[in-house]
């Protein structure tokens, strides 16, 4: 006799929360489109993203004045939007950030700078962010 398969789990009870890193600029690789995909994809499969943490080079993805030519992909206005419609953490990492010249409005004042470079939907902050996305998070995914 031959023993049935369990039943199959409903598509939906499959839920999980993902912790996304990027490691490379937007014109580095293709790892900030790759990971763009991956979470546009996730949130339509109702997963969640508990945070993006924007790390190293990463960091370019947050330039408020980027311009790159109009017949390539605007990553930093494709972030911000991402932020807003769906409410997904942009965390751009402080030394990272501030290694390449990122300054938030706080900062800029600080350092006596005129305005800041931050797009909207990012936000600054340190590793302890990031460590707390990994424990909130059931996987941890890292673009190169």
């Amino acid at each position: 006799m031959i023993k049935p398969l369990p039943p199959i789990l409903p598509y939906d009870s499959i839920y999980m929360k993902y912790a996304i890193q990027i490691n490379a600029s937007p014109t580095q690789t293709n790892s900030s489109e790759s990971a763009y995909q991956f979470i546009s994809t996730a949130l339509t499969m109702g997963h969640e993203i508990v945070r993006v943490f924007f790390y190293q080079e990463g960091v370019y993805h947050a330039f408020r004045y980027t311009s790159p030519p109009d017949d390539e992909t605007q990553a930093v206005a494709r972030w911000s939007a991402l932020a807003a419609n769906e409410n997904i953490d942009l965390v751009v990492c402080i030394s990272a950030a501030q290694r390449r010249g990122l300054l938030e409005n706080d900062e800029a004042k600080r350092q006596a700078k005129q305005d800041n470079d931050i797009a909207d939907g990012f936000r600054i902050a340190g590793l302890g962010q990031w460590l707390e996305a990994m424990m909130l998070a059931d996987r941890f995914i890292e673009f190169g």
